[in-house]
């Protein structure tokens, strides 16, 4: 398995944060400006710059607090100020499966 420190390049093409799961229970996680972890969204440190991306992906590394799999995830900023997850992966992996199956006949 390869860390994601030790790949060559970070590309940041938008807002971003730094995201992990807690290995005890899988919830979603996300670096804070504080150096710590929430598994709020809106309390995760936003990084525009590969310079600060990999700066905050290096500590969320470093930590041992139970994640696995530290990396950087795109976010929307909406107009209003709230974020909100850049991709549909990252939709499904904080909010959960959210499309209606086909009722059985």
């Amino acid at each position: 398995m390869t860390s994601p420190l030790e790949q060559k390049k970070i590309r940041i093409t938008g807002p971003s944060v730094v995201t992990a799961n807690r290995t005890r229970d899988g919830v979603v996680i996300y670096r804070t400006a504080q150096r710590g972890w929430s598994s709020r969204l809106a309390d995760a440190a936003i990084v525009r710059t590969s310079d600060d991306a990999r700066a905050l992906l290096a500590e969320a590394v470093a930590d041992d607090v139970g994640a696995i799999g530290a990396y950087i995830a795109p976010v929307e900023i909406k107009d209003n100020g709230e974020i909100a997850p850049g991709n549909l992966r990252e939709h499904i992996r904080s909010q959960g499966v959210t499309i209606e199956l086909p009722v059985p006949a």
